[in-house]
């Protein structure tokens, strides 16, 4: 057997872990990082943080999220309250409105707050048919473009709740400046941004439509990124708009009017009624209890269940003293039997025959776990395309609020489609849906697609210890699975577990797939051994964005928090 170490935490870590006692942010830019920062030294909470660095990354990271898309949120607010500076409730223009501190007594919570857009009510698998699109939906364009932006509500819906409930002091438009001011004067595009994605040759290639190269070339091609500030003004107008005017000026005002218009030029099937109908959603979070404490993740239509399902399916496999072929094998294993059940199972809740809770059950996990084999691969189930680019925040404060999220436009520049002169591009988050009727992911109207993002906690004694969260696509519950256990049993500080080599099974940008890719940082002998066992190894490049982009807090039983940040991408983590 090739011996891999079964820990890295000896390793020096390419960047350095973040410390401190009031506050940490994780983001994978670093404005986004500091404008949270900001946040709390102004005053603010950790979701406030969350908020402020949000609206941020969706100006400076315009590839992997935006106002077009969507966001999830797992949000804990700590007991007795939060902030106990003077707060209340906030007005559209915000303006901060006579208030006091979180009530006293008040219990702490877990919540999960879905940002997520449905369908429109005129999409319908019959709408593509009268088109002539029958096999699936278009990633770009129009047709892609299907389901309602749900990131701005979110952000509100956020807000609300740290005002009403935390007692935050900052007011609505402390939250957006940042991101305006990025949006107005511009800032100089990451490393990260001038890399075109090789994944998706439909942008930045000769394969490239001419409605994308005549928009999204001369603001966004890497040659363009190279030549000076990125200002985005049209972008800064609608920002502002939303600053004065709330969600109202986004779904139901002049900004949604704008929205729709170009929407039905583009053979969108979204309409201004559909926008109008849009509002967040408050669910229940999913739990299992694991280890010391208990891992939540958010609830379908996303793919939380997987995640959890990963971590209950290796409880018995002690993978804290595994080699480390033998680590990446197990939880690998496991993916299979996860992802069989979310692709069986998981999509609109409206729609699904089976509780969740029944899918996590302890002894029918454990049952299952019998079919994973120590030393032999199961063989793949079928799989499809699929997007990933994503963006992950994570925040947490001295009081004990913490939040994880997740916010995306599902491909790079999702949809492609530019929303007239708003500035907003469009997700494709739609295009997810099949236009099979006996698919149980199947388009409906009104109805919420399976979607990826996962964010997540660790929780001991009802506390968060460890709030973390990864783009990614299919990665994001794998990649979930490797921070938690190599943090919690394999002696990895955040960063360190952050930075440790990663692997991917199954499909990714654009690549229906369900080979086994591990990083180039792993050795040679480690692919081969993998192989013999009957995984379809491939090896990607080290440090590549395919593996996602992870960030992570650790709470200490000390109340210090110590951060991690992923190298993957171009972020930070930073505390005060």
């Amino acid at each position: 057997m090739s011996r891999v170490p079964t820990s890295f935490a000896a390793l020096p870590t390419r960047w350095p872990e973040a410390r401190a006692p009031r506050g940490m942010v994780a983001t994978p830019h670093p404005l986004a990082t500091q404008s949270g920062l900001a946040a709390m030294r102004a005053g603010g909470n950790a979701l406030d943080a969350a908020i402020a660095a949000a609206a941020t990354v969706a100006v400076v990271y315009p590839h992997n999220n935006g106002l077009g898309g969507d966001n999830v949120w797992l949000i804990h607010s700590a007991s007795p309250g939060g902030s106990a500076s003077p707060g209340g409730s906030a007005s559209p223009g915000g303006l901060a409105s006579p208030g006091g501190s979180a009530p006293a007594g008040r219990p702490a919570e877990l919540r999960a707050l879905c940002g997520i857009g449905r369908s429109a009510a005129a999409a319908s698998i019959d709408w593509y048919r009268e088109r002539s699109l029958t096999a699936a939906i278009p990633a770009r364009g129009g047709p892609a473009a299907l389901t309602v932006p749900g990131v701005v509500d979110g952000w509100w819906q956020a807000h609300e709740l740290s005002r009403r409930e935390l007692g935050s002091p900052l007011a609505w438009r402390d939250l957006l400046a940042d991101a305006i001011t990025y949006a107005h004067e511009g800032f100089p595009a990451s490393d990260g941004q001038r890399r075109p994605p090789p994944r998706e040759p439909d942008l930045f290639t000769e394969q490239a439509s001419r409605e994308v190269r005549e928009w999204l070339w001369p603001l966004y091609h890497p040659d363009a990124l190279g030549r000076g500030p990125l200002v985005q003004r049209d972008l800064a107008r609608t920002l502002e708009a939303v600053r004065d005017g709330g969600p109202d000026a986004f779904y139901r005002g002049e900004v949604a009017a704008r929205l729709a218009r170009a929407l039905a030029a583009a053979g969108s099937p979204l309409t201004a009624e559909d926008l109008a109908a849009h509002r967040s959603e408050w669910l229940t979070p999913l739990r299992l209890g694991w280890g010391q404490g208990e891992v939540v993740s958010f609830p379908p239509p996303t793919q939380g269940i997987s995640a959890l399902a990963i971590l209950g399916l290796t409880a018995g496999f002690e993978l804290d003293a595994l080699d480390e072929t033998d680590y990446v094998h197990v939880l690998v294993e496991a993916t299979k039997l996860a992802f069989e059940d979310r692709d069986a199972e998981v999509t609109d809740p409206a729609h699904m025959r089976v509780d969740p809770a029944e899918l996590l059950a302890p002894a029918r996990l454990a049952e299952r776990a019998h079919r994973i084999a120590r030393r032999r691969a199961a063989a793949p189930v079928g799989a499809a395309a699929a997007g990933g680019d994503t963006i992950c925040i994570v925040t947490a404060d001295a009081a004990g609020h913490a939040v994880s999220l997740i916010q995306s436009l599902y491909f790079s520049y999702g949809s492609a489609l530019r929303a007239g002169d708003t500035g907003v591009v469009l997700q494709n988050r739609g295009s997810f849906f099949s236009l099979d009727p006996r698919h149980r992911n199947a388009l409906r109207p009104r109805a919420w697609t399976m979607h990826t993002l996962v964010p997540s906690m660790y929780l001991e004694g009802g506390r968060p210890r460890f709030v973390y969260g990864t783009m990614g696509g299919e990665g994001q519950p794998q990649t979930q699975a490797a921070l938690l256990t190599r943090r919690l049993l394999r002696g990895l500080g955040p960063q360190a577990a952050v930075e440790a080599p990663r692997w991917l099974y199954g499909r990714t940008w654009g690549t229906a797939t369900r080979a086994l890719t591990l990083e180039a940082r792993y050795p040679e002998p480690m692919a081969r051994e993998l192989a013999e066992r009957g995984h379809d190894v491939r090896v990607g490049e080290a440090w590549n964005d395919l593996f996602g982009h992870a960030q992570a807090i650790w709470i200490g039983e000390d109340g210090q928090l110590v951060g991690g940040s992923d190298p993957r991408a171009d972020g930070a983590a930073l505390g005060w």
